[in-house]
């Protein structure tokens, strides 16, 4: 690499906060109504971030009822306050149902506890209760200070000083039930607790052959029970906003029974704890059990989670996403001004945006309103495109019609996964599968990637072939690296033998590079002049053309699992002699790396992993002061993961590839973690990507680290290598390889549609695709246009979305860091869509 190179990359982190500064500014910050696992993670990124830019924050404990009671509830916070919660489920500040505050008098005094604090600017983390609750006090705040002022509370001065409050909500619900973000704080975690439980679940009513019913959180909205059933594959689900047609007493049976004539030994059901009937009668699981047991005599348990869905650690998605929405909520407050209405940080596909408040509670109370009256159809529209999209595909991959009422398409589609494996894959190749099947066509399993397909290794995969794959780690196909290259002749043989008319790649960086081998062959080989699309999927996330890959999310989940044992031992080797020995694991690669795809699957695995071993090296770290840990994770030249695990765990610094540092930079990173030793966060977390640098290893920083740091803290390292690609998916990588891959295959189909009667042969580059979430958008990218964005010696994208997240990590680890902020102050509509396809996390 030249040093112009050098100078390019490190020059696009040095976009500063221009004309933004909260000097003179004070923000306070509170949760309200239920808690929900990442509250913590948004409060820490608010408070520092504000902190960052000048202003003072304040904590206002126990929600409105803190603001109400004033006093010691409203607290100024400090850098030291929010350290350590990011891995802490609930919320530290609090949160209470507060009936003063629905009333003029409460609102009232709350007015005058935040004037006093010189408190303008409010950060709501709560529900569309909380939030609609926000909205009516902002509306009548120069109302209410006059009153105070003419009390004789305050002074007619602070009336003019503090003339408006600006307000800004992030959504804090498990239930993901707020219209206008495609995922709202704490869905995802409440999602791992109840797969968890699933994944337990499955393996007694395996060995006994019995029927469960799972009954999970969702008073109004039915998200937690709709996802929870694609990632596991559940019979049948039961939600408030699609109710069950009539006559689904008889239709359940047979389907249950059906499934157990195809040696399926059990049966999940999921209901939604507000399910309803078409008549708006409430469907509990009991009813179910009954229903079950009379008509079919199965031995039958019911499951109610309750709370449980709200405990336990943040997931890393989380915590990132409520990272993320903290720092934008301090942005919008800061670029707000008197005519700004109140607004929601919100999720669209990948990118935060800001929607008017108004709408999006008026949009949700709307989705209630058509449930009440029994429009259920314009319900499921207004929940928002990332519902629609799963109770679509639900219905495609839980019932399959009768043969005889299947079109026949006369095609068949062959399935193959290439490259490392990667969580999510089965399930990938599980939807794909049988939305092939519902499409008519006749699906074709490839085994052991291209080295299988040149020897032939192929045979026809059906419906229930598939069936329980979605929580199966790795690749059930099996899948290797070998390129097709060499054997294009063998490979041409085995599509022209069994007569192959289309190809869905399953597969990391090597399924992008295969993709490329076979399009440049199709001018050689007539057979291979058939439409090919890959879908991401390595832990890497190096894949060009989407965000996100399948298995990325897992693998960050995973790592605090998989290595409490090295943890135990680290800690260990202070006391026993015995462990002092060097531990490693040999990494291997889920780097999400592919191009044609900004999210490759099996990077949020390997994203998760990194962030559970982060957690858990700080915990014990926390008994022992003055430690400092460092940790490799994989992917290549990838830095998503170290980047990203950095952001979630909240990592003191993170070495990447994308980022060039020499030995300065690591002397300053020292003297930073030196003067953290002398406040009360007495311990360090450095991350570096395994391929970062060839000359600053993880030794040699274990060793400058150690060294330089003698007598002020010891260092500690960890390697980590395989199991980050390994592990049960996460709910996320289940559900993003089941959905994508059911779009790949639809995409398949209207492409032969198209040629059938014509005798087109697929030469053109936009028969050759790479499918994958770029921004708020799902696209089809051809692989030839994709060469261009391409860095074939890293083995990454030229351009990643995640690098903008950088300085996040920077920031909020009390650097001096420039962030490139949203553009001022727009706000969109509820309504608004893009002319491409949307993207729904």
């Amino acid at each position: 690499m030249d040093d112009d190179d050098v100078s390019a990359r490190k020059g696009s982190f040095r976009k500063f906060l221009e004309h933004l500064s909260g000097a003179g500014k004070a923000i306070g910050v509170l949760t309200s109504g239920g808690d929900a696992q990442g509250m913590n993670a948004a409060v820490r990124a608010v408070v520092r971030m504000g902190i960052y830019v000048g202003a003072k924050v304040y904590f206002i404990y126990e929600g409105y009822q803190g603001m109400v009671d004033g006093g010691s509830n409203i607290m100024e916070a400090n850098w030291e306050s929010v350290s350590s919660i990011l891995q802490v489920g609930g919320t530290i500040i609090g949160s209470a149902r507060c009936k003063a505050f629905r009333t003029r008098e409460g609102r009232l005094k709350a007015a005058g506890n935040l004037v006093q604090r010189g408190i303008t600017n409010l950060c709501v983390i709560g529900g569309d209760g909380s939030l609609t609750g926000a909205n009516i006090f902002r509306k009548e705040w120069s109302g209410l200070l006059q009153e105070l002022a003419e009390n004789g509370d305050i002074d007619r001065e602070e009336v003019q000083k503090h003339a408006y409050l600006n307000v800004v909500g992030m959504v804090g619900s498990i239930d993901n039930d707020f219209c206008g973000t495609d995922m709202t704080i704490g869905t995802d975690s409440a999602l791992h607790r109840i797969i968890e439980v699933v994944d337990a679940i499955m393996t007694t009513a395996q060995s006994h052959q019995r029927t469960f019913v799972l009954e999970v959180m969702g008073r109004h909205c039915g998200y937690l029970a709709l996802v929870s059933a694609l990632a596991c594959g559940a019979d049948w689900v039961f939600l408030p906003e699609s109710p069950p047609e009539e006559g689904w007493q008889e239709k359940m049976c047979v389907k249950l029974s059906e499934n157990r004539a195809r040696k399926k030994r059990l049966n999940i059901i999921i209901v939604a704890e507000g399910a309803i009937d078409t008549q708006n009668k409430p469907i509990t699981s009991e009813q179910i059990k009954e229903l079950v047991v009379t008509q079919l005599g199965y031995d039958t348990r019911v499951t109610i989670l309750g709370h449980v869905q709200r405990g336990g650690t943040p997931s890393a998605f989380d915590r990132i996403l409520a990272s993320r929405m903290g720092v934008e909520a301090v942005v919008a407050l800061l670029q707000a001004t008197p005519e700004t209405p109140a607004c929601v940080v919100s999720l669209s596909g990948n990118q935060a945006v800001r929607l008017p408040l108004v709408e999006c509670v008026q949009m949700t109370q709307d989705v209630q309103k058509a449930m009440d009256e029994r429009r259920f159809k314009d319900a499921v529209r207004l929940r928002g495109r990332s519902f629609e999209s799963n109770l679509n595909t639900y219905k495609r991959l839980a019932i399959k019609m009768p043969d005889d009422q299947i079109p026949k398409s006369n095609c068949n589609v062959a399935v193959i996964n290439v490259g490392a494996p990667a969580a999510g894959m089965n399930a990938a190749v599980r939807s794909a599968v049988r939305v092939g099947i519902s499409e008519g066509h006749k699906m074709f399993a490839i085994y052991d990637g291209f080295e299988g397909f040149a020897k032939g290794q192929i045979k026809e995969i059906g419906w229930a072939d598939v069936g329980g794959w979605t929580g199966q780690g790795g690749s059930i196909l099996g899948t290797k690296r070998t390129l097709p290259g060499k054997s294009l002749e063998a490979i041409a043989e085995q599509m022209r033998t069994h007569s192959i008319n289309a190809l869905l790649i399953i597969g990391g960086f090597e399924a992008y590079l295969g993709l490329l081998e076979l399009a440049a062959a199709r001018e050689k080989y007539e057979e291979l002049r058939v439409p090919m699309v890959t879908v991401p999927a390595t832990v890497s996330n190096n894949v060009p053309g989407s965000d996100f890959s399948i298995g990325a999310d897992t693998a960050l989940n995973t790592i605090t699992d998989a290595f409490e044992g090295l943890v135990l031992l680290a800690q260990a080797r202070d006391s026993h002699r015995e462990f002092c020995v060097p531990i490693c694991i040999v990494p291997a690669t889920i780097s999400n790396n592919v191009p044609g795809s900004d999210i490759s699957m099996g990077s949020d695995t390997g994203l998760n992993v990194v962030v559970e071993t982060c957690d858990r090296i700080k915990q014990s770290a926390s008994g022992t002061k003055r430690r400092v840990f460092i940790i490799e994770t994989m992917g290549g030249y990838c830095g998503y993961l170290a980047n990203m695990g950095g952001l979630a765990a909240g990592a003191d610094a993170a070495y990447i590839f994308e980022e060039p540092f020499d030995i300065r930079d690591l002397q300053a990173n020292v003297e930073h973690l030196t003067e953290k030793m002398k406040t009360t966060i007495q311990r360090g977390l450095v991350l570096r990507n395994e391929s970062c640098s060839e000359h600053y290893t993880t030794d040699f920083i274990y060793h400058l680290y150690s060294e330089e740091g003698k007598g002020v803290f010891d260092c500690r390292k960890n390697v980590l290598g395989h199991m980050q690609q390994g592990g049960a998916p996460s709910p996320f990588d289940r559900n993003f390889g089941t959905k994508i891959s059911a779009r790949a295959m639809q995409w398949i189909s209207t492409k032969l549609k198209e040629a059938q009667g014509k005798g087109k042969r697929f030469m053109t580059d936009d028969c050759i695709c790479v499918l994958g979430i770029s921004k708020r958008n799902l696209l089809f990218q051809p692989v030839a246009q994709l060469k261009k964005e391409t860095d074939f010696e890293h083995r990454i994208p030229k351009e990643q979305w995640w690098l903008k997240l950088r300085p996040l990590m920077k920031i909020l680890a009390k650097y001096k860091a420039s962030y490139e902020v949203s553009d001022p102050g727009q706000l969109e509509h509820v309504h608004h869509r893009g002319h491409e396809e949307p993207a729904a996390i």
